[in-house]
């Protein structure tokens, strides 16, 4: 039903799990890093042309280092085609998601910072939270960002597919970290929720990497479809995903997100790892990404209990029949 591919192609499905710390090197790097680990990603699909990211990860460099994150970003998306959101004040974000996914124990083994202008010739930095953020349209445009935070034009012409496509990026102030999420909105060329999983180590791109991720999603075409919640670990039968039990609003600080969680919408998560090609993940999923359609399957465990009542309804039903039918035997007599 679904392939891990550059498009997976879900007629009504995506998204993926927590708490586990994982120790391997992922994404984009613009200079060597010691150690990346407990890497997670959020992606929401907006009704105007524009998709959510939110990227967390703990991270530990030698050296003053800045991640990359490649975006199928408009053709036409100017300097402005990003907006970075600043939550510093919500660290837990992730925590907060992870609580959309209780385990039930079995019988059985156990917004926009402020802009800072550059020269006229340099790119506009963001000052967001722990990071310097900024957005590099083109290729052409690494010129303009400091040198120490840029990859080399020859390393981006070993993946074509990044030709047209814009950049953020986030310089890391602190050596070692456990910072808060990064987070933005940009202008997307998709109608698909794009995942930014590809990994470049010193300057190299290899065919296959090691894979280690958490994704998370929110669209309403994964609600119209996916069956009632049963535990953390037990994927949708519809979807191929595990979803929340319950909307974003029951456990996530809404305000606090700043526009990125959708209160009414669940989330839909699903852990990838192990060796896979080394590309980034996209995710098509049919209908409105704000409005669900009627989901019948949510409500598919009270069928039991329907049918046994209707069973009990009937059976006394059939035996005040029978019991009239025998008084106006009786009578006749």
């Amino acid at each position: 039903f679904l392939k891990l591919v550059s498009v997976v192609r879900i007629h009504s499905g995506v998204l993926f799990s927590y708490d586990h710390l994982w120790r391997i090197v992922v994404c984009i790097f613009s200079n060597p890093i010691l150690n990346v680990f407990a890497t997670k990603i959020f992606g929401r699909l907006t009704d105007k042309g524009t998709q959510f990211i939110v990227y967390k990860m703990s991270y530990e460099s030698e050296v003053p280092n800045a991640m990359i994150l490649p975006l199928p970003t408009a053709l036409d998306a100017g300097e402005d085609g990003v907006r970075f959101i600043d939550l510093k004040e919500y660290g837990e974000f992730f925590s907060d998601l992870a609580k959309a996914f209780p385990f039930r124990p079995t019988g059985g083994i156990g917004c926009s910072a402020s802009n800072i202008k550059a020269a006229s010739d340099s790119l506009v930095v963001h000052e967001v939270g722990d990071y310097v953020a900024s957005f590099v349209p083109t290729l052409d445009d690494f010129e303009r960002l400091d040198p120490q935070f840029a990859i080399p034009r020859k390393t981006w012409d070993k993946i074509p597919t990044y030709s047209d496509y814009g950049f953020v990026v986030f310089q890391l102030k602190k050596l070692i970290a456990d910072s808060h999420p990064m987070a933005f909105e940009f202008e997307t060329r998709l109608d698909e929720i794009f995942f930014p999983t590809v990994h470049i180590h010193d300057g190299e791109v290899h065919s296959e990497e090691e894979f280690e991720h958490l994704l998370v999603a929110q669209h309403a075409g994964l609600d119209s479809v996916a069956g009632a919640y049963i535990n953390a670990d037990v994927v949708d039968k519809r979807t191929g995903f595990v979803r929340s039990k319950e909307p974003a609003k029951r456990f996530s600080n809404i305000a606090k997100s700043k526009g990125i969680l959708q209160a009414d919408l669940l989330l839909h998560q699903k852990e990838l790892h192990g060796r896979h090609k080394n590309e980034d993940m996209v995710f098509q999923i049919a209908g409105n990404p704000l409005v669900p359609s009627f989901n019948w399957r949510k409500f598919i465990w009270v069928a039991p209990w329907v049918f046994g009542l209707g069973a009990v309804a009937w059976f006394f039903n059939r035996r005040g029949k029978i019991r009239r039918e025998k008084q106006l035997t009786s009578g006749d007599e």
